[in-house]
């Protein structure tokens, strides 16, 4: 799925590759927002979705992978989104893609402690790598896929905080 913008078309030895990981389970609105405002800071962007099994994830990989490509597909970011699974090291992943930009998305300040520690860690591993902190937009600070899990699972409203086509998924699976 390549959407190319002329404007920001260039060498593909200095093409700058982000990398926005996550388990997206599901996707939702807030993890759409950052993947929008990513593509604005690099030139190609890859999705990682992650394997961890040890999350407990209520959509498995391949379903998680076919949510994300939908939704990026429907995006309109003017640069190549590449969606990919991962299980192994976020830093020998990144490498693997060839990213020198890992995206990550912040809603609190809690969510910046964790994140800060991930980022030193990477940062001490694999020194040229560097993370850029996005914040959530104010309509976004507040979802996280585990609240729309459990909300679904007793039987709450999810609508505002996932596209119908990942509500869809989210309906049928908790059938």
């Amino acid at each position: 799925m390549k959407k190319t913008n002329p404007a920001r078309t260039s060498n593909s030895s200095d093409r700058l590759i982000g990398l926005y990981p996550g388990t997206f389970d599901p996707i939702t609105l807030g993890h759409t927002d950052i993947i929008l405002r990513g593509a604005k800071v690099v030139h190609k962007l890859v999705v990682g979705v992650a394997d961890n099994a040890g999350k407990g994830p209520l959509f498995s990989l391949k379903d998680r992978i076919k949510m994300v490509e939908a939704e990026v597909a429907k995006l309109d970011t003017g640069i190549e989104i590449d969606v990919r699974p991962f299980k192994n090291l976020l830093i020998d992943f990144a490498g693997q893609v060839g990213a020198k930009v890992i995206i990550r998305g912040l809603r609190a300040v809690s969510d910046f402690e964790y994140e800060f520690q991930m980022a030193a860690m990477n940062r001490k591993i694999a020194p040229d790598l560097e993370t850029v902190f996005l914040m959530s937009s104010d309509k976004y600070q507040f979802i996280s896929s585990r609240f729309v899990k459990e909300i679904a699972r007793l039987g709450g409203e999810v609508s505002p905080f996932v596209s119908e086509r990942v509500l869809k998924h989210i309906k049928q699976k908790l059938k």
